[in-house]
């Protein structure tokens, strides 16, 4: 879990208080398009010319849902910081794509917390207080105890055979090491939440994994607020020896230990606790 938010914050052209959609004119999310031409075909009035969007098919959910994406992972590398306000034809822009498909992904970003409406004049991303960080802790505990016992039943039941997805985790906690380092902390946010969700697609639980793809675009966000002491990434490292073991008690003591430190260290770095 990454960086301070006073360090990362980056300052983006268009505006005070970073991100795109800080120039002139708050835009809703379902305002009517321009732009010139994008990745997906769009020509002048951001909308496909053969009426593909429009019809709501496949390729319009396969752009909708790169977009979300795309705004996630902005979102979580502080690109667009808390409380920027995004534009609709701005992000559009930046994305290469008409409005249409980013107006749907700033729907859905809406609905999984991530950003906020503003009265008549568009989205921000969304500010944790502390009761969010409180309630996100106490929902995540149990769901990421759970999630390492799973994953190291599943282990223990698969022996002398290892499952694939072994692999991928020990490839995640490789990575976030490697990520210590980065000083903009973007890479480290990103290998963080790769262990945990690859922790949660080793469970196996394919209802766990719905549950908590719900909060991952909220725990994308706080990973990017903090700092992450040098003694918690080494708590993944043990997390990860428990699970490959297949010893559930142990996986699930060391996952309870370290998310208990992460929302010690999150209230301290955001709300000055001693």
């Amino acid at each position: 879990m990454t960086g301070s938010s006073a360090g990362r914050e980056r300052a983006r052209p268009g505006g005070p208080g970073g991100g795109p959609g800080h120039g002139s004119g708050g835009e809703r999310p379902d305002g009517a398009g321009s732009g010139g031409g994008r990745e997906d075909g769009s020509g002048s009035g951001g909308e496909r010319p053969d009426g593909a969007e429009r019809a709501g098919g496949p390729e319009r959910t396969s752009l909708s849902a790169r977009a979300r994406d795309a705004i996630r992972q902005r979102i979580a590398d502080r690109t667009y910081p808390q409380g920027a306000r995004l534009v609709e034809r701005e992000v559009a822009e930046e994305l290469r794509m008409s409005r249409v498909p980013v107006r749907e992904a700033l729907r859905a970003l809406v609905g999984e917390g991530l950003l906020e409406l503003l009265p008549h004049s568009g989205v921000r991303v969304r500010r944790l207080d502390r009761a969010d960080v409180e309630h996100l802790y106490e929902v995540w505990e149990p769901l990421a105890v759970q999630a390492s016992r799973l994953a190291a039943r599943r282990v223990a039941r698969s022996a002398p055979v290892e499952p694939p997805g072994v692999t991928a985790l020990r490839a995640s906690l490789d990575r976030a090491e490697q990520a210590a380092s980065d000083p903009e902390g973007a890479r480290e946010v990103a290998a963080h939440t790769a262990f945990h969700e690859d922790i949660v697609a080793l469970s196996g639980n394919p209802m766990l994994a719905r549950t908590m793809e719900r909060l991952g675009g909220q725990l994308r966000l706080l990973f990017g607020m903090r700092e992450e002491p040098e003694h918690m990434r080494a708590q993944h490292a043990v997390m990860f020896r428990y699970i490959a073991q297949g010893d559930e008690e142990s996986a699930a003591a060391s996952t309870l230990l370290h998310v208990r430190d992460s929302r010690t260290v999150a209230l301290r770095s955001l709300f000055d606790d001693a």
